[in-house]
């Protein structure tokens, strides 16, 4: 099975920039589908960001949208979110997650469809 760990989080002000890698070994993450997720303090987890294996699909929260970017390097093994303009709402816990698909055009945006997840990275934006 694959493991994923998170790194890149941190303190920021209001409108600077992030960027969180997640670095998967044990298995070739071209095989798995991949989301970056969120949980605030008191809040339910929330999918920000997914791909398809292939990066041919994306989609965002419409929270996000506009200032966050998911990418994918398979040869690395690597799954990044470009965070820019940050607020402080977008203070969270924020986790990568992969699963398995088949499918090249759906985007899973359910946490409950995702097997594998990392352990999380803090992200602080302060106002």
């Amino acid at each position: 099975q694959v493991q994923l760990v998170e790194s890149g989080g941190g303190l920021v002000q209001a409108g600077g920039s992030l960027r969180l890698s997640c670095a998967a070994s044990g298995r070739t993450l071209s095989s798995y589908a991949m989301g970056w997720f969120r949980q605030a303090p008191g809040k339910n987890r929330e999918c920000v960001a997914a791909i398809t294996r292939s990066g041919s699909r994306i989609r965002y929260a419409d929270s996000v949208k506009g200032r966050f970017t998911i990418s994918r390097d398979n040869a690395k093994n690597t799954v990044y979110l470009q965070m820019n303009s940050l607020k402080p709402e977008d203070t969270a816990v924020y986790y990568c997650a992969a699963r398995q698909s088949p499918s090249t055009v759906i985007v899973a945006f359910n946490e409950y469809e995702y097997a594998y997840w990392g352990q999380g990275t803090q992200v602080t934006v302060s106002s």
